[in-house]
């Protein structure tokens, strides 16, 4: 059985990023979504144009399904960075959480992620298996990642 363990993370979330696409009930970006930065770290908004918004949420999909039950705030951590702050030491800033939590409504919504009663989310087995058949796809489609 072929897991998102078994490809690489590039391939994966692109795969990811053409089905969401195609499912544009569920996952649209936010009106917001071409003004806003990814976090108080960074200086201007992403370069992908929209594309961005479904790179985002096939990341935390992706983030979820590896890391089981994980919340808002480790997210947030996980998609921070250092904040330049000119002379002073830089330190460490989280993501932006408002992108994280709709993103994370959206994959409620088309049924791939579900909430813990202890916290945080976990992927349904419905996004396990969506997420599987991805990974599959992309290793009957390259014979080279047997090495994975």
């Amino acid at each position: 059985m072929v897991t998102a363990q078994m490809v690489p993370s590039e391939l994966l979330i692109k795969e990811i990023v053409e089905e969401l696409k195609s499912n544009e009930k569920v996952f649209n970006p936010p009106t917001w979504a071409s003004y806003v930065k990814l976090g108080v770290n960074k200086q201007n908004a992403p370069e992908q144009g929209k594309d961005w918004w479904y790179v985002r949420v096939a990341s935390i999909l992706r983030k979820i399904y590896l890391q089981g039950p994980i919340g808002v705030i480790h997210l947030r951590k996980a998609y921070g960075g250092r904040k330049d702050r000119g002379a002073k030491p830089e330190r460490t800033k989280s993501g932006s959480g408002a992108i994280i939590r709709h993103a994370i409504h959206q994959l409620e919504k088309a049924g791939y992620v579900t909430v813990v009663s202890g916290g945080g989310r976990v992927v349904t087995p419905a996004g396990r298996s969506f997420v599987d058949n991805l990974a599959y796809k992309i290793k009957q489609e390259l014979p080279e990642l047997s090495l994975y």
